[in-house]
């Protein structure tokens, strides 16, 4: 069952980073029967709110794009409310979802709940297959509450709830507040302001040694709406791009992008996170989608957006 023009189409998280492009993406794609709602409007974590709002709009589709994200720093402070927070806005969601019969369902997993020393590429029967990353484990352990409840939800009920995982993700709408921020908005935001003051130098944490996949955020759009379309499956879908870069070289093609010239300290006194983390994309490819947009071109897009955008972005 895919999704087609005239479904009413709920996007939870739709002004966040992956649901600002996923309704970018299907405006473009011809779907406009569209619905969303701020978290002033609507709080996730009430269910009373959650069941009131399903009542009323009878959604055809869901995508379930809303979540309490941030780096290490954030996760590793406030491990309590990444777990409590996920936890209530996913059990809320899905439920009303098979409660008020919706068509489809598409979860939104990360790459960054596979267990930390998972095999590399990692294919996504890995998930549950060893200890998680200690700096995200609260975040993590809540959205495989997510993913196992859509698959439990399948095979009890028959509903057509799905779910993908993507890897690191980054493009317009980014978080760029340094605190709570991932690596590439962080990079970013630092040599800008570095460059703007002529700072001789940038300090970025870690050793630079980790790998890392990035993807930019309006091809994993595009990769969910091709789901929505064309998949059914159980088990859930590695998005990315199959490619990995380390964390130096990642910082060396920001600092080019924006044209600093000053010098990269590296803070070994702060932790790396997980040593490497890149996606068997295999089964996405079979299904018969690829990423289009590269790495650098990705940055010198996403460094366009946040310097047109300063004043409105997340800082």
């Amino acid at each position: 069952m895919k999704m087609e023009k005239p479904d009413k189409i709920y996007v939870a998280g739709h002004r966040g980073l992956v649901g600002s492009a996923i309704v970018r993406r299907l405006k473009e794609k011809g779907y406009t029967n569209l619905v969303g709602r701020t978290h002033a409007e609507l709080d996730l974590t009430e269910q009373a709110d959650v069941r009131s709002f399903f009542e009323t709009e009878r959604p055809d589709i869901v995508i379930l794009a809303a979540a309490k994200v941030g780096g290490i720093h954030a996760n590793s402070t406030a491990p309590a409310e990444f777990a409590y927070e996920n936890m209530q806005i996913q059990c809320n969601v899905i439920k009303c979802a098979h409660d008020y019969q919706v068509k489809k369902l598409l979860f939104l997993g990360s790459t960054c709940i596979y267990p930390r020393m998972a095999p590399q590429p990692i294919p996504e029967e890995a998930l549950l297959g060893g200890p998680l990353e200690e700096t995200n484990e609260a975040y993590a352990i809540a959205k495989i509450a997510g993913l196992e409840m859509c698959k439990f939800f399948k095979r009890q009920y028959g509903d057509n709830f799905i779910s993908c995982m993507p890897t690191n993700l980054y493009g317009p709408e980014d978080n760029y507040e340094l605190q709570g921020s991932h690596v590439m908005p962080a990079m970013i935001r630092k040599f800008h302001e570095a460059k703007k003051m002529n700072a001789p130098s940038v300090e970025l944490w870690g050793t630079g040694t980790p790998m890392r996949e990035f993807l930019y955020v309006d091809d994993m759009a595009d990769a969910c709406i091709f789901l929505l379309e064309h998949y059914d499956g159980e088990q859930h879908v590695n998005i990315g791009t199959g490619q990995e870069v380390s964390i130096k070289e990642l910082a060396e093609t920001v600092r080019q992008v924006i044209g600093y010239t000053g010098e990269i300290r590296w803070n070994s006194a702060m932790p790396d996170g997980t040593p490497r983390k890149l996606t068997d994309v295999s089964r996405l490819h079979d299904l018969g989608w690829r990423h289009r947009v590269e790495l650098q071109e990705g940055i010198r897009l996403a460094y366009k957006w946040f310097c047109e955008n300063t004043e409105q972005a997340r800082l």
